[in-house]
């Protein structure tokens, strides 16, 4: 073949190609409506749940709606999570109202539970999974683990272990201006 069919031959396969591309896209409006199903994934709407607080008060995901939220799973004899808890207690202090700190805590005695958060001084809410059902559905399999959910649910970053102050100040940033 001689060099001017070759280039015919590149120039013909480009434009069905793209021709392909333009005929195969996902159309601009149909783009910004896919729904995601909720999943304990990046990406995905984060999987409700209603538990009852330390406190005894109801405690439901969904409320807190419209404003980021850090999910925390934990357990008092874990001691990474002791580690963690004070730099997640400051966070909550410093961006009260701004930022929710959430802390799961997984399958413990509500009394125990209780008297660690006001040995410690946290004041973010405590859900308690008591049956770990929550911890299943969001797949935690070591602890701590911690989701960053933005303003519309949608978890941007997943944490496996222990969150420091320099990690949580860069976590936070994918989900708080």
């Amino acid at each position: 073949m001689t060099r001017l069919r070759w280039n015919i031959l590149i120039v013909l396969t480009l434009a069905v190609g793209l021709v392909w591309i333009w005929v195969n896209r996902l159309p601009v409006d149909r783009a910004q409506t896919v729904d995601l199903r909720p999943a304990p994934a990046v990406g995905h709407p984060a999987p409700d749940f209603t538990l009852t607080t330390a406190g005894g008060e109801p405690f439901n995901l969904a409320d807190l709606r419209g404003i980021p939220v850090v999910l925390n799973f934990w357990a008092t004899w874990c001691p990474p999570c002791r580690a963690e808890l004070p730099e997640l207690e400051a966070a909550s202090n410093r961006f009260a109202g701004q930022v929710a700190i959430v802390g799961v805590n997984q399958a413990e005695a509500p009394a125990a539970v209780q008297a660690f958060a006001t040995q410690l001084g946290l004041t973010f809410a405590i859900p308690l999974d008591q049956d770990a059902a929550v911890s299943q559905r969001y797949f935690v399999r070591s602890l701590p683990t911690t989701f960053f959910i933005d303003r519309d649910g949608v978890i941007q970053q997943l944490q496996v272990g222990p969150v420091t102050e320099a990690t949580l100040t860069q976590l936070l940033k994918t989900i708080y201006p």
